[in-house]
């Protein structure tokens, strides 16, 4: 691809361009984060942006530079939810006709939120497994009907518009960041901090976090080039991407410091002190910078830390789920498959001889349903501490049951939780 790069001029323009008609979202200390880095730690509160995330900036850059011929053709998207909302946005403002493509991932909440946003301007095309698929779909359908397609990351246009948070973050700081943190999907973000950074505070380090289950951009920077994941985990759906953008990546290699993965695990304990501490709902990518900052980025220069909280879409049917997979991660939520013998007293005798105080059954489930003689069960036990897994183990070992332990990385684990 021979596209012109953007510059941090072009994000200049962008910010001209959006005026009032984005929000100027606040800049926050979080005590927490900055208790434990022993340096201010400040959140950027994209996740109460209009449409709830960042990308409205660059979706509204984009569409409202279209000359009157491709606004009458009307323009087409794909997004995991956040950039749909943008788009639903912008074409409301603009009075201009769109059609946006879902993952089938989309939570509801998102969904609802672009329909709401757009009314009768967008309609929603949902189909495909991830962003990569819907992305397909969406550029076909622009090429047969003459639409315009406005990429989620990978243009100009879109690039300087999310470049306006970082300029806008560094208007409302009264000291000036040392680093400055993002999450990473396709690498709009990445690549709009990037260029204004390099301009106008090229001193700066440049950190993008990205989720384990779909590490595109680090997968990108090891290749040299874009490559497409074989898989990816959809948890963190508003990351999701496959792919790291072509224009996206050549501004990633030659500009930020450097890209790093968190485990969707320390994500979900992220977004649970995030809410339980700061007031903050965050989706999975919103959380992904202050994730970073809190667990894993041991070596960062002196100075505040800035963390991009990118969205706030979150459906609050996911918090079961969130809560889960940061108990598993933290070592407190452990997994069995325990074998009774027929025998009366068998599950008295792993209440009282196998567990103590602190340890509770948080399931308990026959895995044959219609032979309960034969199936062992499913019983999920949660420990006040990490540190205690031992004794509990030692004192499985000790007990006449047959128990084995469900390892959270196992395609067992999977199958059956």
């Amino acid at each position: 691809m021979n596209t012109a790069l953007p510059t941090g001029v072009d994000v200049v323009v962008a910010a001209q361009t959006l005026g009032q008609t984005v929000r100027r979202t606040p800049l926050d200390l979080s005590l927490r984060l900055s208790g434990i880095r022993r340096q201010s730690v400040l959140l950027k509160r994209e996740d109460i942006q209009v449409g709830r995330s960042y990308k409205v900036r660059g979706a509204y850059n984009f569409i409202s530079g279209l000359p009157a011929n491709e606004r009458e053709a009307g323009i087409v998207c794909a997004s995991a939810g956040n950039h749909a909302q943008g788009v639903a946005f912008a074409c409301r403002q603009l009075k201009i006709h769109g059609k946006v493509f879902l993952p089938s991932t989309t939570p509801r909440q998102k969904r609802a939120r672009i329909a709401d946003i757009g009314g009768r301007w967008i309609e929603q095309i949902v189909g495909g497994a991830a962003f990569d698929e819907a992305s397909s779909a969406a550029m076909e359908y622009a090429d047969a009907h003459g639409a315009t397609y406005v990429h989620p990351f990978d243009d100009p246009r879109t690039i300087a518009g999310q470049g306006t948070v970082v300029k806008e973050l560094f208007e409302q700081a009264s000291e000036k960041p040392a680093t400055v943190v993002v999450p990473v999907g396709g690498g709009g973000l990445l690549a709009g901090t990037a260029i204004w950074l390099r301009e106008f505070h090229p001193e700066v380090r440049i950190v993008g976090v990205e989720p384990s289950g779909a590490a595109s951009m680090q997968a990108a920077l090891a290749a040299g080039e874009p490559v497409t994941l074989p898989e990816i985990d959809a948890f963190a759906d508003g990351t999701a991407v496959a792919r790291a953008g072509e224009v996206t990546f050549r501004i990633a290699s030659e500009l930020v410091d450097d890209v790093v993965s968190v485990p969707e695990g320390a994500l979900c304990t992220e977004m649970l002190e995030l809410y339980q501490v700061e007031g903050i709902i965050a989706e999975p990518a919103g959380a992904l910078a202050s994730t970073a900052v809190a667990r894993f980025l041991p070596d960062l220069p002196d100075g505040p830390i800035a963390c991009v909280v990118s969205g706030g879409n979150n459906d609050v049917s996911r918090y079961d789920d969130i809560v889960e997979r940061s108990s598993v991660y933290e070592g407190l939520r452990h997994y069995f498959l325990v074998t009774f013998p027929q025998e009366p007293g068998a599950l008295r005798h792993f209440l009282d001889g196998v567990l103590t105080d602190g340890e509770d059954i948080v399931l308990f489930e026959y895995t044959k349903k219609n032979n309960r003689e034969t199936g062992p069960a499913l019983v999920g036990i949660e420990i006040q501490d990490r540190a205690r897994i031992g004794d509990l183990l030692t004192r499985m070992e000790a007990s006449p049951l047959h128990i084995e332990k469900l390892e959270p990385d196992s395609p067992v684990f999977s199958f059956l939780l």
